[in-house]
């Protein structure tokens, strides 16, 4: 039997991350048990697999163990759908759904659809890669950049889209959650534009924290939320 705890060769890891993103991005569903079973030379293998990878923040498991997030893309609802002409994702929060169209081969354009958290007011854009949507909507971001891998489900639940700053404030004194990050339609498009670059393909890496803290500037985010002066 396979120890989880054993590290895996690292090429067998890497073979495991793309073929789960090639599925996402390709259908939005998770690659099947067994084609992963095969992948990796056994269920237990690839099981021990998932766990590594987790742990290296290739994705986050839920509480039964499987994968809930795979970032921009998630496999349960998290409030926001996206759709191309041809595949329907869940965006695992307002900035992986604005993410996708940008990560995704030649997907087009997509519409991202949600609904306002402070008063449910179904919320749609048009996202493609040449230009940000119009609108009047504001992103809320709950956790700052240092702690949102602390329980990133509870952050990337908080990520969220609203009709307008009045809403934002509505929803944090019904919640009685703290100020966060806000953000127009605009910066969280660029935010999101290329963030992910990579992800799809073999060898990808994680940005290091300075390297985050250049492309937060870059994308016009600012102050300590994102860790910068």
């Amino acid at each position: 039997m396979t120890d989880p705890h054993e590290p895996l060769d690292p090429v067998l890891l890497e073979d495991v991350r793309v073929a789960v993103y090639a599925a996402l991005a390709s259908t939005g569903r998770l690659p099947a048990d067994s084609e992963l079973a095969r992948l990796a030379g056994s269920p237990a293998r690839a099981r021990a697999a998932i766990e590594q990878l987790a742990e290296q923040r290739a994705w986050a498991l839920g509480a039964d163990g499987e994968i809930v997030l795979a970032h921009p893309f998630a496999t349960r609802s998290f409030g926001y759908s996206v759709m191309s002409d041809t595949t329907l994702w869940w965006g695992g929060c307002a900035w992986d759904s604005f993410a996708i169209p940008h990560l995704v081969p030649d997907c087009g354009p997509v519409v991202v659809a949600g609904a306002c958290p402070a008063c449910d007011r179904p919320l749609a854009w048009r996202v493609d890669t040449t230009s940000p949507p119009e609108g009047r909507e504001r992103a809320h971001f709950l956790v700052p950049a240092a702690r949102m891998w602390d329980d990133v489900v509870h952050t990337c639940s908080n990520q969220l889209l609203f009709c307008d700053d009045a809403c934002i404030d509505r929803w944090l004194a019904r919640t009685g959650h703290p100020e966060g990050y806000r953000m127009d339609l605009d910066t969280l498009w660029r935010f999101a534009a290329g963030w992910y670059e990579g992800r799809l393909e073999r060898g990808y890496r994680r940005r290091e924290p300075a390297d985050a803290r250049a492309y937060f500037r870059q994308v016009g985010l600012q102050g300590p939320f994102w860790g910068l002066s």
